[in-house]
């Protein structure tokens, strides 16, 4: 087949289909001009998810009857200082949006620059340019587009629910709108205005939480940590959630850089690294952070969304990154989420009563799993009540030296052998006795191991453990990386491991139990010999370790252990929750409490 020179509608149309994939991109790429255009107030209204009508209203700068005629046309720009591409300071440049647009919607485009007397509008339907007409309208600019894909109707098919639709073009606002914190930002569905932003005053740290409270939620507001720094011309700050503060995806990761909010990868990855083992696996962190790098040194122009970025020094953004998230994160000590004590508050009330016309079938169903059935006992006939597994009765341990100012307070009892009863001066502390110590222990380890190598003690005897072939071989080839993480073993015939040594501060853990969660370790690591143990899987290993290390649930603690735990806890960073990322404490303040018994 002879090559031919495309026509440039047809060449409009596969513009279209990098550009404008959905109605939220659409959303986005005229949102974006108006910012490009200086607006203090964007307004956007959005029917049928995008697909019947998109309209974008700002108070920007207007183009004249010349500009306006030029805005249409592919690859004509006014974000372009000259035919450097290496120096991107707007959010559009490329000139390829409202052609795109035009070739696959009916556009209408009403502008009047600022000191201009009157405004001028044109349409494009389908590809087809009408001429320029007179219109009214005040200084700034109103985009329309309607009837989104009509000329391709092909790309119809791929669109999804009016309401998925609806969903993507919030996200989208919400992350131009927290990008941009001095500027207004209103969203409407024909109907009623689902989102309405105010412009925040000047200085992010200060002012720009407000913002993030109303796109993230209070439950961000009340557990965000301040992160920022400086590294030689790269400079990051923002917010980011306690680690106990996660949600099941990461559509709640806000990563803006120099203005522009994207997805991009090696961002996405390095704040995973930075939270690690803290957050769940399958859970993601809540943040929202804001990376100014100088323009020559990031590409912009990898992909036509301009979602994606490639940095000049990739390593840089990552150290600059993890750096700044784990000091924010060590800064926060032993702190959950106070969204925890809430969430507990509410599980203790009982559902309301069932209607009288529901029957006595109604209300009869098992008892929750996550209430272990509270509301049945309740209503069950009195037992004698037991006595707390253990308290602090008796304790040589004076008010003055365990005494309730302490942060997670002094320890008053141990319910069911596993949580220990806590009080401080205005609330109850419930601690889960084996999650806190795992991470204490883990996080001792961690600074063993870092300090030179993680000291052993000598079993009296020896401890001989069978396992199948395969296990005992390869315990038996990470022999040296097991070593250094302070476990000594040695084969003891070809189904059987010796163990000599344990790491000191495991005390009398369960070797047996130990070694075989070392073996699974080990057959997921990336050759036999375990040399990708120590890089890859370190921090497994050593939670590893750490929970067969720990105070069991089920173990009666004396009222010294218990608040030697609570102590160690307030001076351990990241001791808020256990090395799966699950908490370890809940508060619960005494003003809740008492709204319970109708108190307050």
């Amino acid at each position: 087949m002879a090559i031919r020179q495309l026509p440039p509608n047809l060449i409009n149309r596969i513009a279209a289909g990098e550009v404008v994939e959905r109605p939220a991109s659409v959303v986005k790429e005229l949102v974006e001009n108006a910012i490009d255009a200086g607006a203090r107030r964007i307004d956007v209204t959005a029917t049928g998810g995008g697909l019947q009508l998109i309209r974008v209203a700002d108070d920007g700068a207007g183009m004249g009857p010349d500009d306006l005629a030029l805005a249409v046309e592919r690859h004509a720009t006014s974000k372009l200082n000259g035919d450097d591409l290496s120096h991107i300071l707007t959010l559009g440049f490329r000139g390829e949006a409202l052609p795109s647009i035009g070739a696959v919607a009916r556009l209408s485009i009403t502008s009047r620059a600022q000191g201009a007397k009157e405004a001028a509008t044109i349409t494009v339907d389908g590809g087809r340019k009408a001429p320029l007409k007179p219109a009214a309208r005040s200084s700034g600019t109103e985009v329309e587009v309607r009837d989104l894909f009509y000329a391709t109707p092909a790309r119809l098919k791929f669109m999804k629910s009016e309401r998925a639709e609806a969903a993507a073009i919030a996200d989208t606002m919400k992350r131009l709108a927290l990008a941009h914190p001095d500027i207004a930002f209103a969203l409407s569905n024909g109907e009623r205005t689902t989102l309405r932003l105010e412009a925040c005053p000047p200085g992010l740290m200060d002012h720009a939480l407000a913002r993030m409270g109303r796109i993230l939620g209070s439950d961000f507001v009340d557990d965000a940590l301040p992160v920022s720094a400086v590294r030689g011309t790269m400079s990051v700050e923002g917010f980011a959630g306690l680690p106990t503060l996660h949600r099941p995806n990461g559509m709640q990761a806000y990563l803006v850089v120099n203005g522009r909010p994207v997805r991009d990868k090696l961002i996405a990855g390095t704040v995973r690294a930075a939270y690690g083992d803290l957050v769940p696996r399958g859970r993601y962190p809540m943040l929202a952070l804001f990376l100014t790098v100088p323009p020559e040194e990031v590409d912009v122009n990898v992909h036509p969304a301009k979602t994606e970025l490639r940095f000049r020094d990739p390593n840089a953004v990552r150290s600059l990154l993890i750096g700044a998230l784990r000091e924010a994160l060590g800064a926060a000590g032993h702190r959950a989420t106070a969204s925890l004590s809430q969430s507990a508050l509410e599980r203790m009330v009982r559902p309301s009563a069932p209607h009288a016309y529901a029957g006595p079938q109604a209300y009869q169903s098992r008892p929750s799993p996550r209430t272990f059935g509270l509301a049945e006992r309740g209503q069950a006939p009195l037992t004698p009540v037991s006595m707390p597994s253990g308290d602090t009765r008796g304790s040589t341990i004076s008010d003055d030296e365990t005494g309730t100012d302490y942060p997670l307070g002094a320890a008053r009892a141990q319910v069911q052998d596993t949580f220990i009863i806590a009080e401080t001066d205005d609330a109850l502390v419930i601690v889960d006795q084996h999650a806190a110590h795992e991470r204490l222990v883990y996080e001792r380890l961690k600074r063993s191991y870092g300090n030179g190598g993680i000291a052993r003690q000598m079993l009296l005897i020896p401890e001989v453990s069978e396992f199948d072939g395969e296990a005992a071989a390869a315990l038996v080839a990470a022999s040296d990386a097991l070593e250094r993480l302070g476990l000594v073993v040695e084969a003891f015939g070809p189904e059987a491991i010796v163990v000599r040594e344990v790491p000191g501060l495991l005390g009398n853990c369960d070797v047996k139990g130990l070694l075989s969660d070392l073996a699974a370790a080990l057959a997921e690591a990336d050759d036999g010999e375990g040399s990708g143990l120590l890089a890859d899987r370190l921090d497994h290993v050593l939670s590893t370790m750490a929970c067969h290390g720990s105070v069991r649930a089920g173990r009666r603690l004396s009222p010294e252990e218990m608040n030697a735990l609570l102590r160690d806890m307030e001076r351990t960073p990241f001791s808020g929750q256990c090395n799966h990322g699950r908490p370890t404490y809940i508060e619960l303040k005494l003003t809740d409490i008492e709204k319970l018994f109708s108190r307050r």
